[in-house]
C-alpha cells in the first residue's frame, strides 16, 4: 500500500503504491484516480482502504488537479474538490492529499508551527512555480522551520521532451534540463523542484524513484490511459 511512510512530530505522510487496493488489470490495484477509465466504486474503495489505514476518522482534502499554481487552504476537510495544485492547512484531522503518476507530488510540514500541505507538480506546475507558491502560502500562516517530502516520479533518464519544451522549461528553472537515457532532449522535474525548494530554504527529503521504471508504481509515460494513480498524503494528528 505505500511506497513511503514516515512520521515526524504530530506529523503522518505517506506516499501510495499500487498495491493492496481492489482494482482489476489493468489498474490492478490500489489506484486513487478521480477519472479515467476504472471503476470509480474500485477507486472510491481504494480510497477507503487507504484513508482508513493511514488516518482512521479523519476528513479529507483533495483537489481537481490542472496543472497550474493555484494553492487553496484546507479548512474544511470533505469540501468539494477545487481547481487547484496544492493544498495548505493547520488543522488537525484532516488529510491532504495529491495524485499523481509521473508527475512530482511533494509534501510539506513544518511540526513547530503545526503547518503541512502538499503539492502536484508537473512540468506547467514546475515553470508556473506551484512549489514557491505553496511554500509562501505556508509561511503566510506562520510556517518557519520547513521540510518537504519529493515523492516518486519520472526521471530525467526517462521524461524525453521536444528541444524547445526543454528550452522554455529550462528558462524558468535551469536544474530541469537533462537527456534521456537514449541521448535526447528530457526535463528532470525532481531536479527542478529539488532546486527550488533549497532555494528557499527548505530541508529536502528525497524520497523517489522513477515511476516509469518501477512497476510497483504507476506511470502514464509507461502506460498511457492504463495508468492510474498514487498519491501523496500528509496529516496533523488529532
Amino acid at each position: 500500500m505505500y511506497f513511503h511512510r514516515t512520521t515526524i512530530g504530530p506529523v503522518d505522510l505517506a506516499f501510495t503504491d499500487r498495491h493492496g487496493g481492489v482494482s482489476g488489470v489493468p489498474f490492478d490495484s490500489l489506484n486513487l484516480a478521480i477519472e479515467g477509465d476504472d471503476s470509480p466504486e474500485a477507486c472510491a474503495e481504494n480510497l477507503r482502504l487507504v484513508l482508513d489505514d493511514f488516518a482512521p476518522g479523519d476528513l479529507l482534502a483533495d483537489l481537481h488537479q490542472v496543472h497550474g499554481n493555484r494553492v487553496v487552504v484546507a479548512a474544511d476537510g470533505a469540501a468539494p474538490r477545487c481547481d487547484a495544485d496544492g493544498l495548505v492547512t493547520g488543522r488537525a484531522g484532516v488529510v491532504l492529499m495529491v495524485r499523481a503518476a509521473d508527475c512530482v507530488p511533494v509534501l510539506f510540514a513544518d511540526p513547530g508551527a503545526g503547518l503541512i500541505g502538499a503539492a502536484h507538480c508537473g512540468r506547467l506546475g514546475l515553470a508556473g512555480g506551484v512549489i514557491p507558491v505553496a511554500l509562501a502560502r505556508l509561511r503566510d500562516l506562520g510556517a518557519v522551520d520547513v521540510s518537504a517530502w519529493v515523492g516518486p516520479h519520472v526521471c530525467g533518464a526517462c521524461y524525453e521532451v521536444p528541444a524547445d519544451l526543454q528550452a522554455e522549461v529550462g528558462a524558468v528553472e535551469p536544474a530541469s534540463v537533462a537527456t534521456t537515457s537514449w541521448g535526447t532532449p528530457s526535463l528532470d522535474l525532481g531536479a527542478g523542484v529539488r532546486a527550488q525548494l533549497e532555494r528557499e530554504g527548505v530541508t529536502v527529503v528525497d524520497v523517489s524513484r522513477c515511476t516509469r521504471e518501477s512497476v510497483d508504481l504507476y506511470s502514464y509515460r509507461r502506460d498511457g490511459r492504463d495508468a492510474g494513480r498514487l498519491a501523496g498524503l500528509i496529516r496533523i494528528r488529532p
